[in-house]
């Protein structure tokens, strides 16, 4: 079990650069400086009594790399800490993450209010997964507080948001729509993918549970997959649960793997961050754009908001140019340096068409409604020199 003790007692007023660094591990008995990688899928038992014992849960103990492993744990030590939160539980994807989250807390006739503005995979999930277990999904707008107060059922237990969303970086208002949850008995879920917690912390607002896609930002480097669920201790015991039964688990070596990625993580979001106001600034100037959503331009409808609940405004913006798919699709084809791919939170600059990749499996009038026109560009900023991001995007844009 995660606890705040585990971080380490000398941490307890660590700030958060030092955490992503050193929170969450215990040296083993070879006095290894670098985390050790405890690749095995089970334990040894000094003797049955003892085996019997961990087993039971008397005494703790690894049991089986499924849900017990030494790496994986560090890094949910860690991350917690970063968190702000009492427990975190790893998995294999972040898609796993949100599904392990939904069959831990929610039982067949329950009621989920979710964002439109989700990922295209967990439009999906929700549609054609999440409802063979008799759990019904209604969508409504993040932004707007009256849809969600509207769409409230008494067997309403769910709200899901993103935020910022992807691709449109909108922006929930978390302290609202946790009052309003909270006054009728509803967890709050968020997806922190975009901002991570170096530049928001939902936890801090009253969210009951917090969902990554560990792949992105967390890893850093396009390298490994990964997931979280993060909350209480009642909460992450049920997730746990999940995790012993179901087994949708991280793997150590992933684990060690996104544990170097955490301690570069706040400088990689300052880096990211910059370029990706940078850009936006940019692409506002460029004749052939129609429009740029990125919640750190001063025009944009919830950039007061954003600024009250995150440090900074992360590294993915979306634009939408003359010309729809075509002319999208030629701006990306006539990127030389930028990564075409639907991946996100590296140290490589990537761009992709949400119409067609992240989202094409989204109803068309679901995807209009989310604002994702067939016009609409999302690129993640890398860590390149901004200069050449600008001249590596320029090369299609002046052809529109």
């Amino acid at each position: 079990m995660t606890d705040k003790k585990r971080y380490n007692s000398e941490l307890d007023d660590a700030e958060f650069a030092t955490l992503a660094v050193r929170a969450g591990y215990d040296r083993t008995q070879e006095h290894e400086h670098s985390e050790a990688m405890f690749l095995t899928s089970s334990y040894v038992f000094g003797n049955a009594q003892e085996a019997a014992a961990v087993f039971a849960g008397d005494e703790e103990g690894n049991v089986y790399t499924r849900y017990t492993n030494p790496t994986v744990r560090t890094f949910e030590n860690r991350l917690a800490a970063l968190e702000g939160a009492q427990q975190c539980v790893a998995t294999a994807s972040g898609m796993s993450a949100i599904f392990s989250m939904i069959l831990a807390l929610l039982n067949p006739g329950d009621h989920i209010v979710s964002s439109r503005s989700i990922f295209g995979s967990t439009n999906v999930q929700f549609k054609k997964y999440v409802s063979k277990l008799g759990i019904t999904v209604d969508y409504v707008s993040l932004t707007d507080i009256n849809e969600w107060r509207d769409a409230i059922k008494e067997n309403t237990k769910l709200f899901f948001l993103e935020s910022p969303s992807n691709p449109m970086n909108e922006v929930g208002d978390l302290k609202a729509l946790v009052e309003l949850a909270h006054d009728n008995g509803i967890l709050v879920a968020v997806d922190n993918c975009f901002c991570t917690p170096a530049l928001q912390q939902p936890l801090k607002y009253g969210v009951d549970v917090v969902i990554h896609s560990a792949t992105k930002f967390i890893d850093g480097q396009g390298r490994t997959l990964g997931g979280a669920v993060l909350g209480s201790h009642e909460l992450m015991e049920e997730v746990v649960g999940v995790l012993r039964s179901v087994g949708p688990t991280m793997s150590p070596f992933n684990a060690w793997v996104m544990l170097k990625g955490l301690e570069t993580l706040k400088l990689r979001m300052k880096a990211h961050s910059e370029n990706a106001m940078a850009l936006a600034l940019w692409l506002k100037q460029q004749p052939s754009v129609l429009a740029v959503h990125y919640a750190g331009l001063p025009e944009h409808p919830q950039h007061e908001l954003a600024k009250s609940q995150q440090s900074d405004f992360g590294g993915v913006l979306a634009f939408e140019v003359k010309g729809g798919q075509e002319a999208a699709w030629s701006v990306i084809d006539s990127t030389r340096m930028f990564s075409i791919t639907a991946n996100l939170g590296d140290a490589k600059t990537t761009i992709t068409h949400p119409a067609t990749t992240t989202h094409c499996r989204v109803d068309p009038d679901d995807r209009k409604q989310a604002g994702i026109s067939d016009g609409l560009i999302r690129i993640a900023c890398g860590i390149e020199d901004i200069e050449d991001i600008k001249r590596d995007l320029s090369f299609g844009l002046s052809r529109i």
